[in-house]
């Protein structure tokens, strides 16, 4: 039977929604990639009594443990404290912890508050996870069949922390890895891509498959488990293949792609220059364009034309024409790209117009109609 990991997150602010439990997400990522499965999220707040009985739970049903948050100096940070209790260690100084945190201070120009020190008491017998990015050492340790990992909560410390030490002290425990493609779809939601792959969805179990809706696409996720990389790989290939063919031009790209970042491409494959005329979307499709590296050499530039006026003096859409049809309409979206053709000199030209609410237009179309 394979590892089972579960994570819990240490901090009264994440449960009362202040602040995102992004560590979860992004170490489930990495736990993924080294072939161990992950379980169990668990959230708890800055309360002795209730982090133990999490803890408690975890070791019952979990045996790698990873715990982030509660490492601070202050007297709410209780995670060390109370997970060391649980797998009965004492709390022991560790010289070269308290060092680093001197160091840390000196070299940021600031005085250390003495309990900062704090922070250098880890579990006996542990392994030192090394903080560079902040004050908090992490620390690994293996009781009672549990294997413990105690990182900070901060991500910008959580995460280099975890790929540069923790990762490392796990790496013995991995069964294979998991690698993951994902494919991208628009122009169907979730539910008539489910119902296209309902097929292979049924009947994969390595690789899996699984469609996940996001803003505006949705992604189709590949996962294969497998002794090495290339096995892995090898198993997600003629999945991606067979999806391929049936999901056909609603496919736009993979992994890291985007959708604006692949139409940049087929411009500059095509020597094409692309403008816009937004109306609802207010810039944001030209910002989108433009926050790509490379976006001047095809995108021309786009006209914000938010209302009637700016519609017909910049881009010519005629007065009878709004009147005939309204501003939400195909001829006036055909008119805009015209327009935007002539006014910016550019090869083609996408124009978006819609209604953005709060309430309906004056001829009765509905928000969000675009």
């Amino acid at each position: 039977m394979g590892h089972c990991v579960e994570l819990l997150a240490v901090g009264t602010e994440l449960l009362l929604g202040s602040i995102v439990n992004s560590d979860a997400q992004l170490l489930s990522r990495e736990l993924s990639a080294l072939g161990l499965n992950v379980y169990y999220h668990t959230v708890v707040g800055d309360n002795p009594q209730r982090l133990r009985q999490a803890v408690e739970a975890a070791r019952s049903r979990a045996d790698i443990l990873i715990t982030t948050g509660g490492l601070g100096p202050t007297c709410d940070d209780l995670t060390k404290r109370v997970v060391a209790e649980c797998f009965g260690l004492e709390l022991v100084f560790h010289p070269q912890c308290a060092q680093a945190i001197r160091d840390y201070f000196a070299q940021s120009g600031r005085e250390m508050p003495e309990n900062n020190l704090q922070q250098a008491y880890l579990p006996q017998g542990c392994t030192v996870l090394e903080n560079r990015w902040g004050t908090a050492p992490g620390c690994a340790f293996e009781a009672e069949g549990c294997h413990v990992v105690m990182l900070p909560g901060p991500p910008r410390e959580c995460l280099p922390m975890f790929r540069a030490c923790a990762a490392p002290w796990l790496s013995r425990l991995s069964e294979g890895v998991i690698r993951s493609r994902t494919l991208r779809v628009f122009g169907l939601g979730e539910s008539q891509v489910e119902q296209l792959l309902r097929e292979q969805m049924n009947s994969l179990a390595n690789p899996t498959l699984a469609p996940y809706a996001k803003e505006g696409e949705v992604e189709l996720r590949i996962t294969a488990k497998a002794d090495t990389e290339g096995a892995a790989l090898a198993c997600i290939a003629p999945v991606e293949e067979q999806v391929a063919q049936v999901l056909g031009s609603y496919l736009y790209g993979k992994d890291g792609d985007s959708l604006e970042g692949v139409v940049l491409s087929q411009l500059l494959e095509r020597g094409l220059t692309l403008g816009t005329a937004e109306s609802c979307t207010g810039g944001l499709i030209a910002k989108r364009i433009t926050d790509l590296p490379g976006a001047s050499r095809a995108f021309c530039g786009g006209v914000v034309s938010y209302t009637n006026q700016v519609k017909g003096a910049v881009l010519g859409v005629s007065r009878d024409l709004l009147e005939a049809y309204g501003a939400v309409s195909a001829p006036v979206a055909k008119a805009m790209a015209e327009g935007a053709r002539r006014a910016l000199g550019c090869d083609l030209a996408l124009s978006v117009t819609g209604v953005a609410g709060p309430d309906r237009d004056e001829r009765g179309n509905p928000v969000g109609l675009v």
